[in-house]
């Protein structure tokens, strides 16, 4: 009797020993599930705000090369995955579009996760200037860039040997600029304008033309400050002349030119005789002329070109 007593508990033993290995086989190679810890309520949809995702694993599994992608980049972009073990935190950075973004998730033995974040439209105004901060580039490295891509795009007109056809005058050779420097530079890109020297001038983060609640209209054509309204009451538009870019789409800098970067607007009155601002040009900051360096398309019809800064009818620098 006694030895079947002692073989039964030996037989429990067994049994409990395969019990809990079978159940540690089985966490070890079943699907863990991504926890999502919290999820940010609505955010703004300005180009910069950024919150955090936490995730963990439910059987403790470590999170080693998990993705975190989104499906529209013009909403909003997966900036950093940090990887602690079996949790994890996702920094994303809002885009300027509004709407519902999908974000998929992805680990090794894990099964995919995917979850909806939602943007709001931004329609602050912080300069009360009619430029939506939507538009306004904050971050630094932003404005660098766009400066470099704003300089290469007008003075690479210089060395069109096929000059582009919308170039006609002085102010549509800094539309044409200033919006192709604020679209997404891959290749297709290149190849569509066909630019005559090699760009190297880095992207913008925050937003890619045309991709903004304004869409294709770029340029403030009326006052006063930035509505709700103005998305679709055409306060804006994709044409703009030298006294629009100058009364509604720059910033006064000053008339000393020492204070000029390369790539602010030299604007000019009067030189038409119609008593009003009516030519603009771009300070290049050096060239053929030294510091003195500006690019221009003169007049009417004629081509791009470099020419020293003259005077008459200065009214100063401004910055875009």
């Amino acid at each position: 009797m006694r030895g079947m007593l002692r073989w039964l508990a030996v037989l429990a033993v067994a049994a409990t020993v395969t019990l809990l290995g079978a159940f540690s086989l089985h966490r070890a190679f079943a699907p863990s599930a991504l926890i999502v810890d919290s999820v940010p309520a609505a955010i703004p949809a300005d180009g910069f705000t950024a919150v955090s995702v936490k995730l963990h694993s439910s059987n403790g599994r470590d999170l080693h090369d998990l993705q975190a992608t989104v499906d529209d980049p013009h909403r909003a972009a997966v900036e950093s995955v940090v990887i602690h073990g079996d949790s994890a935190v996702i920094s994303i950075r809002t885009g300027v579009l509004p709407g519902e973004v999908t974000l998929r998730l992805a680990a090794p033995s894990s099964e995919p996760r995917e979850f909806k974040l939602q943007t709001k439209l931004d329609v602050g105004d912080s300069v009360a200037d009619g430029t939506p901060d939507f538009l306004r580039l904050h971050d630094s490295a932003d404005r660098a860039a766009f400066r470099r891509w704003f300089t290469l795009l007008a003075e690479s007109e210089f060395y069109r040997k096929q000059p582009t056809g919308e170039i006609e005058d002085c102010a549509a050779l800094l539309r044409y600029a200033y919006r192709e420097a604020l679209r997404q530079h891959d290749a297709a890109w290149a190849k569509a304008i066909a630019l005559p020297i090699a760009p190297a001038g880095g992207e913008l983060r925050q937003y890619q033309y045309p991709f903004t609640p304004l869409g294709a209209a770029l340029f403030r054509v009326r006052q006063p400050s930035f509505t709700a309204d103005d998305l679709t009451n055409s306060a804006f538009g994709q044409f703009a002349d030298a006294k629009t870019l100058w009364q509604r789409n720059s910033y006064f800098v000053g008339r000393d030119l020492a204070l000029a970067l390369p790539g602010d607007l030299l604007f000019y009155f009067n030189l038409d005789g119609d008593g009003q601002v009516d030519h603009v040009v771009m300070y290049a900051g050096s060239g053929p002329y030294g510091t003195d360096t500006i690019i221009q398309a003169p007049f009417t019809g004629s081509t791009v070109s470099y020419a020293p800064i003259f005077r008459a009818g200065l009214i100063g620098a401004a910055r875009p």
